[in-house]
């Protein structure tokens, strides 16, 4: 299992052997969607956020 950092609080997290690039994942300790945006070294980063377009 590999580890990574939050970028907002700074927890480590283990990330299971089979993620996938630009899966979401979320902070164990602080609640916020990451993405995987590495997988060679394991990096995650905010996950962008999605906006609600109303129907428009």
């Amino acid at each position: 299992m590999s580890q990574i950092s939050c970028p907002e609080c700074a927890a480590e997290n283990g990330l299971n052997a089979d993620i996938e690039m630009n899966e979401i994942i979320v902070c164990q300790d602080c609640g916020v969607d990451l993405e995987i945006i590495s997988l060679d070294p394991p990096t995650v980063d905010l996950a962008p956020i999605e906006e609600e377009d109303w129907g428009e």
